[in-house]
């Protein structure tokens, strides 16, 4: 498979580039739709894949304004914007020279991703905004968000096996530290199916306490603080770059101050889309300091060597 010079040297020049733009795609289309939650525009397009029976775009409709049409089909479009950018870094990967197998592979699952929330969204239309698609929905573009930042890292990092820089207690405080970011997520969306933006005024609710579940996902985000600072103790002395681990407390602390205060004010439509651009955030921030404890060294007959002795020194750390 060929293609001409004068579109893969742009595109291999700007892989980093478009590596980021999906990172924030795949971020930024959970804040769009959470806008379409809070202006009630989930059902604003009532079929899918067409916005209204007989037409892709909105119409005029008897039954839903029309600026609820426009924001849950400017939402639909953003996906079609995501996918472009998604395969943008497919065709990156497939062009790059040497042909590398783990950013292909990073590149496919974001592509396929796509795919997969456009599906869901579908779902969730059809069975009128049930509660627990929306959640998955969200689950699964946090989770694209994860894997963006990984494809980002690899363009940057070698093909060797990951070798991490700091003890195996530590990377395993590390992983039940993105387990419990999970919990805080799916807790997070409980809140928002048991709160007042159901995305529609006919929605049925989460029939749960919404302060127990606020309760329960204030816990897990002191927990996750906590295995945060005992990170943060237990990094000290090892060749870990403090950056990243700096950004990670800040936005955790943005992110927390943000969710009392929407909660103290009664949950206000605007500080729900950025308690959801703080969660894309807090995503971005922890999946880099995973990256920044771990090395992949260069293979390669020039790298042979380097790669040797850069394993043999992270070695020590471990």
């Amino acid at each position: 498979m060929s293609a001409p010079v004068w579109f893969v040297r742009p595109l291999l020049a700007s892989r980093r580039a478009v590596a980021i733009a999906l990172v924030i795609a795949q971020g930024g289309i959970a804040v769009t739709g959470s806008i379409v939650r809070v202006t009630g525009s989930g059902l604003g397009c009532p079929t899918w894949p067409q916005c209204v029976a007989g037409s892709l775009t909105p119409v005029e409709h008897p039954e839903v304004a029309p600026l609820h049409q426009w924001v849950e089909f400017g939402n639909r479009t953003l996906t079609g914007l995501v996918g472009i950018i998604a395969a943008l870094c497919v065709l990156a990967a497939w062009f790059g020279t040497p042909r590398r197998r783990r950013v292909l592979v990073l590149a496919l699952i974001q592509l396929g991703g796509v795919a997969l929330q456009a599906v869901v969204g579908g779902i969730t239309v059809l069975t009128g905004l049930l509660w627990w698609t929306v959640s998955v929905h969200f689950l699964i573009s946090m989770g694209l968000v994860w894997l963006a930042v990984l494809l980002y890292a690899s363009l940057r990092e070698g093909d060797a096996p990951a070798v991490p820089l700091v003890p195996r207690g530590l990377v395993a405080l590390q992983a039940v530290q993105a387990g419990v970011l999970a919990l805080l997520l799916l807790a997070g969306t409980f809140v928002t199916a048991a709160g007042p933006h159901a995305g529609d005024a006919a929605t049925p609710r989460l029939a749960l306490p919404v302060d127990t579940l606020s309760q329960l996902h204030a816990d897990l985000l002191f927990l996750f603080l906590g295995m945060l600072v005992a990170l943060g103790f237990a990094l000290r002395g090892h060749p870990v770059p403090k950056r990243p681990y700096v950004v990670l407390v800040a936005v955790v602390l943005a992110q927390g101050v943000l969710g009392m205060v929407q909660y103290w004010t009664g949950v206000p439509e605007v500080l729900v889309s950025l308690h959801v651009l703080g969660a894309g955030a807090v995503v971005v921030a922890t999946a880099n300091l995973w990256v920044a404890t771990r090395v992949r060294a260069h293979l390669g007959v020039e790298d042979g060597l380097r790669s040797q002795s850069a394993g043999s020194s992270v070695a020590s750390h471990v």
